[in-house]
């Protein structure tokens, strides 16, 4: 750790041993505060939104800013896609297809009405539509990275000088009300409509009360890693081979179809170093998913710097708040009825609580939470991040533009 012109900067190391502490704590809260725990809260949000109130308090108080090197947070997210590439089978993204389409058809409506109702409350308070659009898709469905991509050209062709604060901090505060949407969406539906999944299936994220009783050894651990790398790399030349033709796509994604390919090409009898099987849907893979996310969600929080958004906090909250409600309505008279009313449906819907306000770690961080409770869901999980890490993106590079020009 360095500290230099009133900026503590947190090296990888220390920042990963503080999300694992920041899990930890999460993890002691929701066990002792009924209210987290029934409404499925994810333990990293609990501990990553005190932590960061801490890190704020702590500049308002001594004017140190507490900054992190997020290298490791990352990698830690492709690890995460990849465990969960690997636990898809053919049979299941088959089974997948038609709920992916009407997934992905209501995701595009979806980013229609964000960016109208961010253009229309913008105006109440008398701002410009590329404010609105801040409030929008730029931060909300797209997120940091689509807002601190967007806010540059915004601020110079539009005039809007903070642009930058406006879009992290949209982006920022929809991430917390996502993270606190889903699980109780969720329970909501799973209770009203006495759900229950089809059939008991192994977890994709974490292990079950019986698996953590049975438990791993040290050589499933390492199996389940190697297989990981693998996908990873052959993740890397497939990203670093469309990226030579033009198409550049997160890592992830990458390595996310990397890991369903491998999965449904390698016969079962395949030699492998290991000896054994390749790992799909095995408890040792189900921990390191669980591990991954968990470490991820809990840095990405502690990390944000709530003390820059004060500036901005009026109208981004009207907007925000317009959006939850509405975010909250397409939820349950949309999505749920849409995807067949269904266990599955429930878990999608905590999934689209992610997507739509927050970001993809989201929203698979509400489905873990919820099905870790009540059951595995496969689709769920193969189809909400293929919407949520690569259609969204490109839909998104088209709407921006035209809600910029048109409006």
């Amino acid at each position: 750790m360095e500290f230099e012109n009133g900026i503590l900067h947190v090296a990888p190391f220390f920042a990963v041993t503080l999300g694992i502490v920041v899990l930890f704590v999460g993890k002691r809260l929701n066990d002792a505060i009924g209210f987290l725990r029934e409404f499925s809260i994810p333990e990293p949000v609990t501990g990553g939104l005190i932590f960061s109130v801490l890190f704020a308090l702590v500049y308002v108080f001594s004017g140190v800013e507490v900054e992190f090197e997020l290298t490791a947070r990352n990698v830690l997210l492709v690890y995460f896609f990849t465990t969960i590439g690997i636990n898809a089978s053919l049979k299941d993204l088959l089974a997948g297809g038609k709920p992916l389409v009407i997934l992905l058809a209501i995701t595009i409506g979806y980013m229609f009405v964000q960016n109208l109702t961010g253009i229309s409350v913008a105006a109440v308070f008398d701002r410009p539509t590329p404010v609105g659009l801040l409030g929008g898709t730029v931060s909300l469905i797209g997120g940091h990275g689509t807002a601190i991509a967007w806010a540059p050209r915004i601020s110079e062709d539009y005039g809007i000088s903070n642009a930058m604060e406006i879009g992290v901090a949209s982006a920022t505060f929809g991430l917390i009300l996502a993270s606190l949407m889903g699980g109780p969406i969720a329970r909501f539906l799973i209770t009203r409509h006495q759900l229950k999944p089809a059939e008991v299936e192994p977890q994709d994220v974490g292990l079950s009360e019986q698996q953590r009783k049975a438990g791993i050894d040290h050589l499933d651990f390492l199996d389940a890693v190697l297989a990981i790398h693998v996908s990873a790399i052959v993740g890397l030349l497939i990203n670093d081979g469309l990226e030579s033709l033009g198409l550049k796509l997160p890592l992830f994604v990458t390595c996310l179809f990397a890991g369903i390919l491998l999965t449904n090409i390698l016969p079962k009898s395949f030699p492998r170093i290991s000896g054994r099987a390749w790992p799909s849907r095995t408890p040792a893979m189900a921990l390191i998913a669980d591990i991954a996310l968990g470490t991820f969600l809990a840095m990405s929080l502690m990390s944000m710097q709530l003390w820059t958004l004060v500036d901005v906090a009026g109208p981004i909250f009207a907007i925000l708040g317009a959006q939850f409600l509405v975010a909250i309505a397409i939820n349950l008279f949309i999505v749920f009825p849409a995807m067949g009313r269904n266990y599955d449906a429930a878990v999608v819907s905590a999934g689209f609580g992610g997507i739509s306000l927050g970001a993809t770690p989201t929203a698979m961080a509400n489905m873990s939470a919820v099905t870790q409770r009540y059951g595995a869901s496969h689709m769920a999980f193969i189809i909400v991040p293929l919407v949520c890490a690569f259609f969204i993106d490109l839909v998104n590079a088209l709407l921006i533009p035209f809600f910029l020009t048109r409006f």
